[in-house]
């Protein structure tokens, strides 16, 4: 592994578009939501997915709050030009955490937008993403404000997350996008039916979050996570009682399809979702989140698991869409549908 370097993988078209890792990096859990944190740890996590060619790299204004970004900004200091840098607005927090809502008005995104750069310590952010789509202001005055961003020279690229066929449509004809950031792996397949055509149709790229089934998918999960890991509250169905053992038994099925292959189960789940590039006919770059520098290099480990259409029928087979069990999120209100 030593040395590697990921290949890149082209997010949108035409002018609007932008080459990435293949694999990226989540940077949440650095700061929040999955039990305890380590500010050195996710700093040396960071510089290793740098080192291993793991340059697209994801935050958001409210991990944290705040805080994520600022980690992610001192450990990119000095290597600026390696990274793709994504940071995310919308989901308005006050400093002490409370949760103020989602927040589309345009005076709110140019705000949003050069404190996340001073926090980052960076003169441009390289995909600046809508992080909910706020539904009492019309996605053409968001769009719109961060347009003026582009021409400012603050951001490069725009993306939305979470977004319907309708807002994406909306959006892109108000400024083009680039990429829609959505959860999707083995569990989560509900953008294959009317969001992946319309990205396309449109040219926008996907970037799945939550490619591992918030690390259900790694085998490593035997239990309802321990208290203070959101993971345990009813805001994640799958987690908890029966949804959560059946959902093990589809990864025990995962696992025997790995060790068949020789790679670990997390890894056979990244690799399927790499190949879905192919299947679904649009530029796919997950990022994986993790905080631990071994659990990066697993990840990265799983560019390199080659998979056959075969391999692609048994992992259909083992996990037909729609087995698993409980709903993505508790409370689906703040998702744009």
């Amino acid at each position: 592994m030593e040395g590697m370097t990921l290949t890149t993988r082209t997010l949108g078209t035409g002018p609007t578009a932008l080459d990435v890792s293949a694999l990226g990096l989540g940077c949440m859990g650095m700061s929040e939501f999955y039990g305890t944190t380590d500010e050195g740890q996710g700093v040396e996590t960071i510089q290793r997915a740098l080192d291993l060619g793991a340059t697209f790299l994801d935050t958001a204004d409210m991990y944290g709050p705040f805080v994520n970004e600022q980690l992610v900004g001192r450990a990119i200091a000095g290597r600026r030009e390696e990274v793709q840098l994504a940071t995310k607005f919308g989901n308005e927090r006050a400093e002490d955490g409370t949760r103020l809502g989602v927040n589309g008005r345009p005076e709110y995104v140019r705000s949003a937008c050069d404190a996340s750069l001073r926090r980052l310590g960076v003169d441009h952010i390289d995909l600046y993403y809508q992080h909910r789509v706020d539904k009492t202001v019309p996605i053409e005055e968001t769009v719109g404000a961060m347009a003026e961003l582009v021409e400012a020279g603050k951001v490069r690229h725009l993306g939305l997350s979470e977004a319907s066929p309708a807002t994406i449509r909306g959006a892109h004809a108000t400024y083009p996008i680039t990429a829609l950031q959505t959860e999707y792996s083995l569990f989560t397949r509900h953008v294959e039916d009317e969001i992946v055509p319309v990205l396309l149709e449109l040219g926008i790229g996907l970037v799945p979050y939550s490619p591992l089934g918030r690390g259900l998918l790694t085998g490593a999960i035997t239990q309802t996570p321990a208290e203070g890991d959101s993971r345990a509250t009813s805001y994640f169905p799958r987690f908890q009682g029966e949804a959560l053992q059946t959902n093990l038994a589809l990864v025990d099925a995962v696992r025997s399809l790995a060790d068949a292959k020789g790679c670990t189960p997390g890894q056979l789940a990244l690799a399927w979702v790499l190949a879905q590039q192919d299947v679904l006919g649009v530029g796919v770059a997950p990022i994986p989140g993790t905080k631990r520098v071994r659990y990066l290099e697993e990840n990265v480990g799983a560019a390199d698991v080659d998979l056959t259409d075969e391999d692609l029928a048994s992992l259909e087979r083992a996990v037909p869409r729609g087995a698993v069990a409980g709903e993505r999120y508790g409370d689906m209100s703040s998702i744009d549908a």
